[in-house]
């Protein structure tokens, strides 16, 4: 077994350099990144839905809610009309697990024949033999499916790795550092991956696609065919597109499940390779299990909970990486943090004010404050003086809410410690999860849709939001 716990550390320390990473304005604010841009609400009248539309859906699949997990041990009789291959995928293991772990000579199964289905612990020795089809090695086998296996764990006690996938990254690496020594009786990695197997029943489950969901899903746009007569790539949205919807949508299925999972959404298409560019309603996923984001449930007010002096919570923002929540002194959740601006950051102690569900971001275009700086050979001004630039619209334009809001779903404003006056940027979610440490955006701090939800629902109106390197 790979020592995921030394490879973590070395993620950890290059934390600083994936801070630096910048890959531009994030698609469609090229130029609105330039300019101020205020928060409101949405009207508590305002739909929370598209408008109606025509869903495709799979003539052969009953409109289903989301499958229920199946125990992935004891022993499974076969039924009339099973075949190895469907009974594997049903206890998320690969045929030749199952085969192995029975010792079958073929595929032939007879009707009341008894397949064994091995538990967790034994599911992840079978994995670590390897693959003969892709050839890996057994080590790296086993490392794969045990970041996995972390991810998700340590997403549903609380302490978000951010977008799951099966890869370690520096937030992977951060966050089980943070959950080892937040749990002092699991300092010892291995103790740690046993803990994630005794509590993870199975690591992935299945989502069927429901007509509802397209509530949220925005219809496709045609594509032009590449030169190789593949579907090109969707082209990116532009300021325009974003201005004139009623809903900033998810722009795919693919992405709306890759959101109410966790999921990063180019692994979301590894673990679903025969789902074609918009799978229709009734389509099954496979998907990370985690409890799902839904939301269907964002409400329009009241989303944080009320102050309870017996049970104090504080926010720490830890080296601009991830943001901790502290209850009675005790860290109770972990979720990775980025800052959407380069340079912006803060200092000492701040203040969470209220949380805005569904927030609308609206402009005049006019430009940030410009510091003209005044500059000798002997001189450098230490305080600039502000240059107000003027404003170029005399009606405000507005970015509707939605997940596509570069804000995200939920919107938390923040104030300096003696202050009650709420600052231009706050705690906010994303438009891009799997890539909120490289773009340039709208706002202040970001985090997953999945995470801000999260954060508004632990913390109080007047909680204290420290800054620590």
């Amino acid at each position: 077994m790979v020592n995921l716990l030394r490879k973590s550390a070395a993620l950890l320390a290059c934390t600083s350099s994936l801070l630096a990473l910048e890959a531009g304005p994030e698609p469609g604010l090229e130029r609105a990144v330039n300019w101020k841009w205020s928060v409101i609400p949405s009207p508590a009248s305002q739909p929370w839905r598209l408008p109606p539309q025509r869903v495709q859906v799979l003539a052969d699949s009953p409109q289903a809610s989301p499958a229920t997990p199946v125990a992935d041990t004891g022993i499974y009789t076969v039924k009339k009309g099973d075949v190895l291959v469907r009974i594997a995928k049903r206890f998320d293991l690969t045929v030749a697990q199952l085969r192995e772990f029975n010792a079958l000579q073929s595929d032939f199964l007879q009707i009341g024949q008894e397949l064994r289905i091995p538990d967790s612990q034994q599911r992840l020795a079978l994995r670590s033999a390897g693959s003969k089809k892709t050839g890996q090695p057994a080590a790296q086998t086993a490392l794969v499916n045990e970041v996995l296996l972390l991810r998700v764990f340590l997403d549903n006690q609380g302490f978000s790795t951010g977008a799951i996938s099966n890869q370690a990254d520096p937030v992977f690496g951060r966050v089980l550092h943070l959950y080892q020594t937040a749990r002092g009786e699991t300092l010892d990695h291995a103790a740690v991956v046993s803990q994630a197997i005794a509590s993870t029943e199975k690591t992935l489950t299945d989502y069927t696609l429901r007509v509802e969901d397209f509530h949220f899903i925005a219809p496709p746009k045609a594509t032009p065919a590449s030169a190789d007569g593949k579907p090109a790539s969707a082209p990116r949205p532009t300021y325009e597109e974003l201005l004139s919807t009623p809903l900033l949508a998810y722009r795919s299925p693919w992405e709306f499940v890759a959101e109410r999972f966790h999921c990063d959404e180019k692994f979301l298409r590894k673990l679903n390779p025969k789902l074609g560019a918009n799978p229709p309603a009734g389509s099954v996923f496979r998907v990370p299990n985690v409890a799902p984001f839904e939301i269907e449930k964002i409400p329009s007010r009241d989303i944080q909970p009320p102050s309870e002096s017996s049970q104090p919570v504080h926010a720490v923002i830890r080296d601009l990486t991830v943001l901790e929540i502290h209850r009675n002194g005790r860290l109770a959740s972990v979720m990775p943090l980025s800052r959407s601006r380069p340079g912006l950051r803060g200092r000492g102690e701040w203040k969470i004010l209220d949380a805005i569900p569904r927030p609308r971001l609206a402009t005049i275009r006019e430009p940030r404050v410009v510091r003209e700086e005044k500059t000798g050979p002997f001189y450098v001004n230490p305080n600039p003086t502000p240059r107000q630039a003027p404003a170029v619209l005399e009606r405000e334009e507005i970015l509707p809410a939605g997940p596509n809001n570069p804000v995200g779903l939920v919107w938390i404003n923040l104030a300096k410690a003696s202050e009650n006056s709420p600052l231009p940027f706050g705690l906010h979610g994303t438009a891009t999860p799997s890539e909120m440490f490289g773009y340039e955006s709208l706002g202040g701090f970001r985090l997953a849709n999945w995470d801000i939800i999260r954060a508004a629902s632990l913390l109080p109106s007047g909680s204290k939001l420290e800054w620590l390197p």
